[in-house]
């Protein structure tokens, strides 16, 4: 075979890989907590922690230098488009829900107790 044969060879397979890169599907890969509007709307100051779990779960990544700051992360590495990213981070003083922060709307009846 002769140089040139050998070179058309090679163009065509490292072409076919390319092709076969595209062809091939790769599962979305999700992370974290996902969470929705719903559940968030759901939380009300001063709860407790365990009423927090019950409605939201347990975070899955701990703080172990401040437990009075839960983070709840969302991730989604998707076959094809661009990456999904929800976050959210409450805040608890003496094991009590009293604010939270993220990609989430703040209920309306959010400063509402529970018990009022």
């Amino acid at each position: 075979m002769s140089r040139f044969g050998v070179f058309l060879v090679a163009v065509i397979t490292l072409n076919g890989c390319s092709l076969l890169d595209e062809m091939v599907y790769r599962i979305d890969i999700p992370q974290g907590n996902y969470l929705e509007q719903e559940d968030v709307d759901k939380l009300r100051v001063g709860m407790t922690e365990e009423q927090v779990v019950f409605v939201l779960g347990t975070p899955v990544a701990q703080n172990s230098f401040d437990s009075d700051r839960w983070v709840y992360l969302y991730k989604m590495d998707p076959n094809s488009g661009e990456d999904y990213r929800k976050e959210l981070v409450l805040t608890f003083n003496e094991k009590r829900l009293q604010d939270f922060e993220g990609d989430f709307d703040k209920p309306e009846d959010f400063n509402q107790a529970l018990d009022q």
